[in-house]
């Protein structure tokens, strides 16, 4: 009954008053999830939840070369080949051919070459799609009863009334033909696009310079109009039949392959292009660099870059199946229970905006996302380290969450600039003093003090799963390690001071003028050199009685010394484009130097040894053999008595996966991974109830202490109300 006055005294109807014990109860009920982002009637669907943490800029596959948009683009795009989900080291498969291309090599009269002794002028790569690839559901492939194009407004006017793309009601498919690859080909030629990888595709594919040449003259003449592709001809390109095209190659490119299976050879078809150049399309945001369209599993259903971005299952998404083989541990850790199942297993894919590291962890606690790299921040909370390895933490353990590493296919390097006088030459005063500091720098101290042991000590620059990595004592470094307890061992600081000493700084001063030797390292302040680090660093070179001195600058400044060769000592790195041996060892090639090329060249130390570039020509187009290996092998020792970096490193990612997710395996080379994977959609529901049940005693509790304090206020009113009736 107090209750009910006190209801009535805050205006609470008595009629109304079950509502409010109904509330109560509500309160009370442990399987509420108050907490939770995601719509309720989100709960029962196969919805991947993950983040992104800026806008993506580039969504067109010829101009994208970012790993946040690889992300979102290689689930919609399907290039011809892709990486196998499982296998490593990493091999290539078909993904909308029959086949791999057919490779042959032709002379100069373009006849095919039988014989391995010919040096061939040409290469020409044929390929043959799969039938009844079908495209997700879109406007541009609407039509007219007479087979036009449903769309197509002539001027502003026309395409008033769409100002979005969903308001383009009419939808269609359409099944992919040789005509779309070709057609994303001649796009390469379109300098307004920008192709990342132009300088070497142009090199390679005939004509394709030719035709850039054509398309600037049409754009400089033609702004603002739309360019049909099909109406150019491109030299080294051939539509055979509706199914089937040839590339033909300058001389021989075996890396060729790999960039088939990148989302810059997927298929766009002049459908599309069209649509996404109709009048007012660009003013409106309407454009193929903000709405995908590709063949693939799956296809953005919503773009909102500051918030949500959505991908849902392709409807037309042809009968693909989970791998079947894989390597051994994945038997082991369960990735290969779906073999032979229909892909893809989730329904949809929720990416959402977290500009900060701190929420981003706390919904990943919650169970609000389903994967979470592990960074500074979270670091202690998800992992121990002690001198058994790496383990996961107490708290991760009871959650049931699984800790996932990868070597990734990427070497990070403190290099010396060729070029310079006193670290740089191939006398054997400076290599000498190279060599003393590879053997000093000690960059198992810095991966386990900078980066909580995620990183491997490198023996050269080729990274685990690439052709060319050694493991155990064969792969060792013998100019500054030894293998010793079955591991490799930096020579002692000892014998690094005898190399200093015949360099002719003993104790760190010129032998001759008693100076002392005071080295640059240059670096960015965008990597995050802080004091420590920086001390660090000081104190490497100081085991050699080396001054250094530490010159941080914006990147630009950077960038400027980098190509002027005015940098000393700097700290770099380079994830690779492709799986082969090449993509790293032309770290090292001399024409590749970053000064001699005007910046382009992806040899930052402008090394440059004829022996090693030889050996390099020579490698870089053969097949992977034991001939090939050996040539590594004779370039490596090269590469290691010169000492043109002073360390290196392949970095390690630790990845957290929830226990619901099934199948989750890094690819290093690749993004097409999440149709692979699966969620477990109850274990999912009831790991977020358990991890966020709501504490109601607090609420119980205040209301508990109102009603003490309001309840003798409401006597003593009641009291005042009867003396003033008596």
């Amino acid at each position: 009954m107090v209750f009910l006055r006190v209801a009535q005294l805050f205006g609470i109807q008595k009629t109304r008053f079950p509502h409010l014990l109904l509330i109560l109860v509500m309160v009370g009920c442990e399987n509420e999830v108050w907490n939770n982002p995601h719509a309720p009637a989100d709960l029962a669907e196969k919805i991947m939840y993950r983040e992104f943490t800026s806008p993506p800029k580039h969504l067109d596959p010829i101009r994208s070369y970012n790993l946040d948009e690889a992300t979102l683009i290689d689930q919609i795009y399907e290039p011809p080949l892709e990486y196998h989900y499982l296998k490593r080291p990493y091999e290539l498969k078909p993904l909308t051919l029959t086949r791999l291309p057919l490779v042959e090599h032709l002379d100069e009269d373009g006849v095919v070459l039988v014989g391995k002794n010919q040096q061939p002028a040409f290469s020409r790569y044929t390929f043959n799609l799969k039938e009844g690839v079908m495209y997700q559901p879109h406007p541009a492939f609407a039509t007219k009863d007479d087979g036009e194009a449903f769309y197509d407004f002539a001027d502003l006017t026309s395409a008033s009334n769409y100002k979005k793309l969903v308001d383009f009601k009419r939808v269609d498919t359409k099944e992919l033909v040789a005509d779309d690859y070709i057609y994303q080909i001649k796009r390469m030629s379109d300098p307004g696009l920008q192709f990342p990888i132009w300088d070497i595709v142009s090199e390679y594919i005939i004509g394709l310079k030719e035709m850039r040449q054509t398309v600037a003259i049409f754009r400089e003449e033609n702004p603002k109009a739309w360019l049909n592709f099909n109406d150019l001809h491109l030299s080294g390109v051939r539509k055979i039949d509706r199914y089937s095209f040839s590339i033909t190659l300058n001389g021989i490119y075996p890396q060729f392959k790999y960039w088939l299976a990148f989302h810059f050879f997927a298929p766009i078809p002049m459908e599309v292009d069209r649509f996404y150049h109709l009048p007012g399309q660009q003013q409106k945001n309407i454009t193929l660099d903000l709405h995908p369209v590709g063949t693939g599993a799956f296809m953005m259903t919503k773009h909102d870059a500051s918030n949500e971005i959505v991908l849902e299952k392709n409807p037309h998404f042809r009968e693909e199946y989970y791998p079947s083989h894989g390597e051994l541990s994945d038997i082991d850790n369960g990735l290969l229970a779906d073999a032979g199942k229909k892909l893809p297993f989730i329904d949809k894919i929720v990416f959402r905006l977290e500009k900060e590291a701190i929420p981003l962890w706390t919904k990943f606690l919650q169970g609000y996302y389903d994967r979470a790299a592990i960074n500074t921040d979270s670091f202690d909370q998800s992992v121990n380290v002690s001198v058994d390895g790496i383990a996961l933490s107490d708290e991760m353990q009871k959650k049931g969450v699984n800790l996932i590493t990868a070597i990734e296919p990427a070497t990070y390097y403190v290099g010396f600039n060729m070029l310079d006088p006193v670290v740089g030459g191939y006398s054997e005063r400076n290599r000498k003093l190279r060599q003393a500091i590879t053997i000093a720098y000690d960059e198992e101290e810095f991966i386990s003090i900078f980066r909580n042991g995620r990183g491997e000590v490198a023996m050269s620059p080729i990274p685990p799963g690439i052709f060319g990595y050694q493991q155990g004592e064969g792969g060792v470094n013998t100019e500054a390690f030894i293998w010793k307890d079955n591991a490799p061992k930096k020579k002692s600081l000892e014998y690094a001071k005898e190399l200093m000493r015949d360099a002719g700084y003993p104790d760190g001063r010129d032998a001759l003028t008693g100076a002392p030797l005071i080295l640059n390292f240059d670096t960015t302040i965008s990597m995050g050199d802080d004091s420590a680090l920086q001390n660090w660093r000081i104190q490497q070179f100081s085991k050699l009685g080396i001054q250094l001195n530490i010159r941080a600058t914006d990147y630009n400044r950077f960038q400027d010394k980098m190509e002027s060769g005015r940098a000393q000592i700097f700290f770099w790195g380079w994830f690779a484009d492709y799986p082969d041996p090449e993509n790293f060892l032309f770290l090292h090639y001399g024409p590749n130097g970053r000064v001699g090329s005007g910046g382009s060249g992806a040899n930052s130390s402008n090394y440059d040894n004829p022996r090693y570039n030889e050996l390099f020509n020579q490698m870089k187009i053969m097949p992977d053999s034991p001939e090939r290996l050996a040539i590594i092998e004779r370039m490596l020792q090269i590469y290691r008595f010169d000492a043109p970096w002073a360390s290196s490193f392949h970095p390690v990612t630790f990845t957290l996966s929830n226990e619901w997710v099934r199948n989750y395996k890094p690819h290093g080379m690749s993004q097409v991974t999440l149709k692979y994977q699966d969620i477990d959609t109850n274990l999912r529901a009831s790991k977020q109830r358990a991890w966020n049940k709501p504490e109601v005693w607090p609420l119980a509790l205040m209301l508990v202490l109102f009603l003490m304090i309001l309840i003798p206020g409401y006597r003593a009113y009641r009291r005042r109300q009867r003396r003033r009736i008596i």
